[in-house]
């Protein structure tokens, strides 16, 4: 039995409630489209440790896998002209995805896009600086909130991501599984609040603790959005869906549960509700202890680690639970060498006797060696 976060009270759970401003036929569409479970075993290794088996070699795919660390992106971000251009074009959005496949055989391939394409969905302007990452419209009063559009609307700006989806399902090899994703609410919500990333998320604590109201009404929304966007993604034909929490660690105690755990917790339930047959992986990431507490209570099939967490302590304390992703420190990828061998036999070996997924504990940089990749691919197949 799930453990439930009794302390996660909040706003958030008012958003369970439908829309009235949701369009009738989306709906009606939700229950047209509504995927059942699997008649049969899944016979893909990573659906297989999704559902708690524990293969003799685990599945592998990695964080970032199509990202600027491999010379055949570069050319087609090149080509595409700009980030965002790229995220949007379905063709070449749908073709960085596969190069990874093509250049290492991973077992999934995960959707080219970006966790705040949904807040631009919502509203907010989203442009990207060279050299210093992303911006956007900061949400921080009642006026700006006022501003977004409806959860409804986010499919018009979005539809290109569900076209890359439907390419992949035709043009990935049939034994690699498709993953879609989305940014957790929380961490999503930090960048809203700032207009960019921070290093210690202090404008949404700040908004958080002077404006509770506002704050809970911007989370409760970008979850309502998170679970209409990964809805649309598994119609469009993702096998699995991950939530990314990066700044979940920056929540301490009784906000961790509230704002990190119980948003999770309610878009899992409510993907399982409409998509029965579709595991959902989560990523707290840095969560530390609280990665036990939080496998238990969101309901996820898969919690991904971080590389800050000890490997047999995970095995220990989070893999009693079920499936466990990870967690190869992204720095083995730019060093090489006998660590990355060794390093990565070892976490193999401690999640061994249960089910998990070998990943990096965060994305692959853009430093790495493409080379290390095969490396780290041999000593998990060898």
């Amino acid at each position: 039995m799930r453990a439930r976060c009794r302390r996660c009270d909040s706003a958030l759970l008012d958003i369970a409630q439908p829309d009235p401003h949701r369009r009738a036929d989306t709906d009606r569409r939700i229950a047209v489209t509504q995927l059942p479970a699997p008649a049969e075993a899944p016979t893909k290794t990573i659906l297989r440790a999704l559902q708690g088996e524990a293969p003799a070699v685990p599945p592998v795919w990695m964080m970032r896998q199509a990202g600027r660390y491999l010379p055949e992106y570069r050319a087609t971000r090149e080509k595409a002209g700009d980030f965002l251009s790229l995220c949007y074009n379905p063709d070449l959005a749908a073709e960085v995805t596969l190069q990874p496949i093509r250049r290492y055989g991973f077992d999934a391939a995960i959707l080219f896009a970006d966790i705040l394409l949904l807040p631009q969905a919502l509203g907010a302007d989203l442009w990207f600086v060279t050299g210093e990452g992303p911006r956007l419209s900061t949400i921080t009063s009642e006026e700006d909130f006022a501003r977004l559009k409806p959860v409804h609307a986010i499919d018009e700006t979005l539809s290109p991501v569900y076209e890359t989806l439907r390419i992949l399902r035709r043009e990935l090899p049939a034994e690699t599984t498709l993953i879609g994703f989305a940014g957790a609410p929380w961490t999503v919500a930090t960048y809203m609040i700032a207009g960019r990333g921070t290093p210690d998320q202090g404008p949404a604590h700040a908004l958080k603790t002077e404006n509770r109201a506002l704050f809970e009404q911007l989370l409760g929304k970008i979850t309502e959005g998170t679970i209409e966007y990964l809805s649309r993604q598994i119609e469009a034909g993702a096998e699995v869906v991950k939530i990314f929490d990066s700044w979940a660690g920056s929540l301490q105690g009784d906000d961790f549960d509230r704002y990190a755990t119980e948003p999770a917790r309610l878009i899992t339930e409510t993907l399982k509700r409409r998509y029965p047959g579709i595991p959902v992986i989560a990523f707290p990431r840095q969560a530390g202890e609280a990665y036990t507490r939080f496998h238990q209570a969101t309901g996820a099939d898969c919690v991904a680690l971080d590389d800050s967490v000890d490997a047999q302590w995970a095995a220990e304390n989070v893999q009693i639970h079920g499936c466990v992703q990870g967690n190869l420190a992204p720095r083995h990828m730019v060093e090489g060498g006998p660590a990355l061998v060794s390093e990565t036999k070892r976490i193999v070996q401690a999640f061994s006797k249960g089910p998990h997924i070998f990943n990096l504990g965060h994305g692959i940089t853009p430093e790495a060696d493409p080379d290390n990749v095969h490396r780290m691919l041999e000593a998990i197949r060898s």
